[in-house]
């Protein structure tokens, strides 16, 4: 059946509107964000990472907000890098988007309003004092409260004549009660205003000296619960009548985003407009399932895409965050959550960290996945072991299956014949690398694989492999002990249960002078152990 091209579609670009969109329902989040803060004659900023559901959050919240206030809503986007040359320039143009909004908003005819800002065009050289001493006139005109929001404030970054306009702001608000101004202020990025490094600022001086100290705390989840997502994917299903189980595709969806906006809806994207009726998907009914959700994710994780580009970019600009992800990832290094240290900060504020269970981790398995992709990647480049597996690979694939029995025995000669004099402190920081190179060109291309977060730490690593639908689950451990070995094995059978496979794999980085190398089967509980040493 060909699709309806006037029916609403999942949107991974720009603002959602609900009348052209799927999009999980805010309106729960805008009715607290206005009783909480907007009523409250808050200044706030809503900080979160790149395409975090920010600009849908403030259109809706403008809507949401017309029947009490007068909106000004604007993009520091529109107003040019030209625009902040100085506090003349800036005036001018603040003055001129004001009266734009104004206009849009169906006010023209209010002179009360208008009058103030017209002052602020027609007048020459204005500093930014003569600016809100009209926006002050403006406010106190007005028979509404005026609530200005700005989206993309963190694009006049390091800039002086923004910090002084964050300085007047701050000034007015502080003496709002004898000069009137803004009923409550909202800005929007993705920097916090307090970590903009101000380049302009002497050496001497504190980094985050932030001029917007009076800005209330922004403490709504933005992230979308398994419950939104489901539904939100109710009304796609209520259009499309696909037959899928709702509950478990949110599920599954929820598993690999945590409720990131734009990972959630492009996911939905992809399943709707690419993996359906494609080859293994032909129906509707076979797209939306768990398998379908996983080979949109694979899709995904092919792509460049805006929020990985970003990612990449702020990898390469701070080296701190990125030995924390690596740690984290190849080593399960548990480190302690401090939002105040200096790169989990910077992580937090992009949306690529979280904190769990006091821990520092990375905020999705998606993210993660990328990550481990994109080090291995760049590894691989120069990696004995990257080559090795490409080497190997045709052996391992045998009528569209992998022999992952296979697979541990060839690693475990490899290993043998490369790193048996290698130093303990070598092979417990650098082991699970060296697997997960070594897999990697053996299932690329066609299977995906994830390091499971609730197992991992210093001591042991799940590997969880998906290969054309079929799952290994694969245990990287460093070898502690037989008693802990045992422990291991039986949590192994306890995650074989969850999964519901009956089959897994343990690879063990053994430094016991008398170890057993090799490959052997053992049954436990019903379940089949292939346990390798190295």
């Amino acid at each position: 059946m060909a699709r309806d091209e006037t029916m609403r579609y999942f949107n991974t670009e720009g603002a959602c509107k609900p009348e052209e969109h799927y999009m999980v329902k805010l309106d729960d989040r805008i009715a607290q964000i206005k009783k909480i803060l907007v009523d409250r004659k808050k200044y706030f900023v809503i900080n979160r990472g790149r395409q975090y559901g920010k600009t849908t959050t403030l259109a809706a919240l403008e809507d949401y907000l017309k029947e009490d206030y007068i909106v000004l809503s604007l993009d520091f986007q529109q107003i040019g890098t030209e625009d902040f040359a100085s506090a003349a320039v800036f005036a001018h143009a603040f003055a001129e988007a004001v009266i734009e909004m104004l206009e849009i908003n169906g006010l023209s005819d209010r002179q009360e309003l208008l009058d103030p800002l017209t002052e602020v065009v027609r007048r020459e050289n204005n500093s930014l004092k003569d600016l809100f001493v009209c926006l002050s006139r403006m406010c106190k005109n007005s028979l509404k409260p005026i609530v200005l929001m700005i989206d993309e404030v963190d694009s006049a970054g390091n800039n002086q004549v923004f910090v002084d306009f964050l300085a007047q702001l701050r000034g007015y608000y502080l003496k709002r009660d004898k000069m009137p101004i803004f009923h409550s202020v909202v800005l929007a990025g993705v920097y916090s205003i307090k970590n903009l490094k101000l380049k302009l600022r002497p050496e001497s001086e504190h980094q985050y000296n932030s001029p917007w100290n009076i800005a209330a705390d922004f403490d709504i989840d933005m992230n979308f619960s398994t419950d939104q997502i489901a539904a939100m994917l109710e009304e796609y299903e209520a259009d499309n009548q696909t037959g899928m189980d709702i509950h478990a595709v949110s599920e599954d969806i929820y598993a690999y985003t945590s409720g990131y906006p734009v990972l959630v809806s492009t996911i939905c994207k992809r399943i709707d407009e690419r993996i359906c009726g494609s080859n293994g998907f032909d129906t509707p009914q076979q797209a939306w399932t768990r398998d379908g959700v996983a080979e949109a994710v694979k899709d995904m994780l092919k792509m460049s895409t805006p929020l990985f580009e970003s990612m990449v970019r702020q990898l390469d600009n701070y080296e701190e965050l990125r030995a924390i992800m690596e740690g984290i990832l190849y080593q399960g290094k548990k480190i302690p959550f401090s939002p105040d240290e200096k790169a989990v900060s910077m992580g937090l504020m992009f949306g690529f960290l979280t904190e769990r269970n006091g821990q520092v981790a990375i905020a999705n398995r998606i993210f993660e996945m990328y990550l481990l992709n994109l080090f291995l990647t760049e590894e691989a480049v120069k990696s004995e072991v990257y080559s090795r597996g490409d080497s190997d690979r045709i052996q391992f694939v045998r009528d569209n299956r992998l022999d992952m029995d296979l697979v541990l025995k060839k690693f475990v000669a490899y290993f043998t014949e490369i790193c048996s004099e290698k130093e303990e402190k070598f092979i417990e920081k650098y082991g699970r690398k060296f697997f997960l190179l070594y897999l990697k060109p053996i299932i690329n291309g066609t299977g995906n694989y994830y390091l499971e977060a609730q197992t991992r730490d210093a001591r042991r690593t799940d590997v969880i492999v998906d290969y054309l639908g079929e799952q290994f689950i694969v245990e990287l451990k460093i070898w502690h002990g037989s008693e802990y070995n045992e422990r291991g094995e039986k949590q192994l059978t306890e995650y074989l249960d969850y999964y519901h496979r009956d089959k897994g794999y343990m690879l063990s980085f053994n430094f016991n002078q008398k170890k057993e190398i090799g490959v052997k089967e053992i049954q436990i509980g019903g379940k089949i152990i292939v346990e390798a040493v190295v």
